[in-house]
Parts: structure tokens; C-alpha cells; sequence
């Protein structure tokens, strides 16, 4: 397998490679979300499907509740069917939009705000919004670069030792390149 080890001198590790997110060793994962927390197509829909109806109905109950959830947010459910702690769906930004990169950035940061909340150590990424909201694999490599190590540098306290960001093959060449 494919995998670029990324170490800070704290101890925390992120672990970019080809990777399956439902696979992914970790307390909780992504799903990248859109604002209304419906299942969608492409990986949205996969997690949907895997982790069960209750997953839709707790998604449901939360916009019932607080609307539309807006970009960059970050919001937690449980994992229905699936291993996990928890699942964040992170609401990233569509392409033409405008400040992608730091969009991303900000819903990187916001994702791991609420795993730190949750105590979660681990969280395992898509790549936010390369796929039908149309970002460039390469503002997405470069949010993840500068919003990892920020969010470290500014949160020392942090319970979170251990975040992948799980690739398809197709992507992984483009995020090495900016890595790197």
C-alpha cells in the first residue's frame, strides 16, 4: 500500500494512502457531507448505505432541528452499522464557490474540533469535495497540508494522535505531488 507518514515532533502522526475509509483503523470518519446531510451519490451514499437507516434518521432528526447545515461546519452522529466511535460529516465547499483551499482548510479544522470534543484520537478523511463538488485533488492536498499541523500548532492539548486521509489510487498520485 501506498502511504506518505507525515510525524510532528508531538507524536502525532497523518498517514495519507490508498486506503479504504470504511477499512480505516480508527474512532471515526468523515463522511463528506452535503448541507442538508442527505445521502447522496458517490461516498455519501456508500457510508449511508453501510451504516444503516438509523444513521439517515439521526441525519434527518439534526436538520429537523437546526436546518441546513452550512460549509465548513462539522457535525457528529453515531457510526450506525459501521465499527466506529462516530461518524463527522463535514460539509465542504462546491467548486466556483470561492476560497476553496481555505474552505477546506476550515472544514478540516472544524471536523477535528468536534472529534476533540468527542475524545476521539483517531479520524480517518476523504478527500473533501474533489469529488462531485468538483475541487482539484491539489487544493485539497494543500488544505490538508496547512490545516493539520496549524491545528496542532494551535490546539497542544489535542486528544488526536493519529488522522488518515484514505485515497482512491486515481487520487493518490496528485496529493503525493503536493505532499512531498
Amino acid at each position: 500500500m501506498d502511504v506518505i507518514e507525515i510525524k510532528t515532533g508531538d507524536e502525532r502522526i497523518f498517514k495519507v494512502g490508498i486506503r479504504d475509509l470504511l477499512g480505516a483503523p480508527v474512532d471515526a470518519i468523515v463522511n463528506p457531507a452535503n448541507s442538508g446531510l442527505s445521502p447522496g451519490a458517490g461516498l455519501a451514499g456508500i457510508i449511508s448505505d453501510e451504516a444503516g437507516p438509523e444513521l439517515d434518521a439521526e441525519c434527518d432528526k439534526i436538520i429537523a432541528k437546526v436546518g441546513r447545515i452550512p460549509t465548513t461546519y462539522a457535525v457528529p452522529t453515531t457510526a450506525g452499522n459501521l465499527p466506529f466511535k462516530g461518524i463527522i460529516h463535514g460539509v465542504g465547499p462546491r467548486m466556483g464557490s470561492g476560497d476553496e483551499q481555505q474552505r477546506i482548510e476550515a472544514t478540516v479544522v472544524n471536523v477535528l474540533k468536534v472529534a476533540d470534543k468527542k475524545g476521539w484520537t483517531s479520524v480517518a478523511f476523504p478527500a473533501i469535495s474533489t469529488g462531485i463538488f468538483g475541487i482539484p485533488k491539489e487544493v485539497c492536498a494543500a488544505a490538508f497540508k496547512n490545516a493539520l499541523p496549524t491545528y496542532w500548532d494551535v490546539n497542544p492539548g489535542s486528544a488526536i494522535t493519529l488522522v488518515w486521509l484514505c485515497l482512491t489510487s486515481a487520487d493518490f498520485p496528485a496529493f503525493r505531488e503536493v505532499l512531498t
